[in-house]
């Protein structure tokens, strides 16, 4: 079962947005999917309560119990766990041995590029990460900007795949303030946004 894990200490850098899409795209694709969610704000669990009853199903697993992260219950072909900001310690650990894949998203901000060096060097000097695949995806990406360059430099000199770069668009509100993600609408309708999510899908399905 892969276990797709989405984790970045910085907050606000779109983990939620990710996490949510992640998952319906999984359930777009006629999987069983699970969203958990070891964040105090529970985030992906209140966006799930939005999701009308017509959207594909994705179900909710308490994926911390009493501090401790837990695995996905049995009989979930697929699963997705969005992490709160500062993660660390033996939190950190649980949840990435869990994880097959673990996805960094990244905002052009110095701020965030700087947290995120030192998590991928956390990352990458775990144990697992021989056995974990690591990429990052840019977030709230406008192509035309200074920042936009000093992400792609930064990038750049990482030895991490980067599977692309999501463009800054209220698409992606308007559809979690319904519980909805890309995959539940007509493709004419985010057209665009598909097209950059096409390398993460097929990072995803490898």
């Amino acid at each position: 079962m892969p276990v797709v894990l989405v984790a970045n200490p910085k907050g606000g850098v779109g983990k939620s947005t990710l996490a949510t899409n992640i998952a319906g795209y999984f359930a777009s694709r006629g999987h069983p999917v699970m969203l958990g969610d070891i964040d105090r704000q529970q985030s992906s669990r209140l966006w799930l309560n939005l999701r009308t009853p017509q959207a594909r199903e994705i179900r909710s697993w308490v994926a911390s119990e009493d501090g401790n992260v837990v695995r996905p219950p049995r009989g979930t072909t697929h699963a997705v766990i969005d992490t709160p900001a500062g993660l660390h310690g033996a939190r950190f650990k649980d949840v990435v041995a869990l994880a097959d894949k673990v996805l960094v998203p990244l905002q052009p901000s110095i701020f965030d590029i700087y947290a995120t060096r030192d998590f991928l060097d956390k990352l990458l000097s775990h144990g697992r990460a021989d056995k974990t695949k690591v990429a990052l995806v840019g977030m709230r990406v406008d192509a035309r900007t200074l920042a936009a360059d000093r992400l792609r430099e930064f990038v750049s000199g990482l030895d991490v795949p980067v599977l692309g770069e999501l463009r800054d668009t209220q698409n992606y509100v308007q559809l979690a303030a319904r519980g909805l993600t890309l995959f539940d609408i007509a493709p004419g309708r985010v057209q665009r946004d598909l097209e950059q999510w096409e390398p993460i899908q097929r990072w995803l399905d490898a």
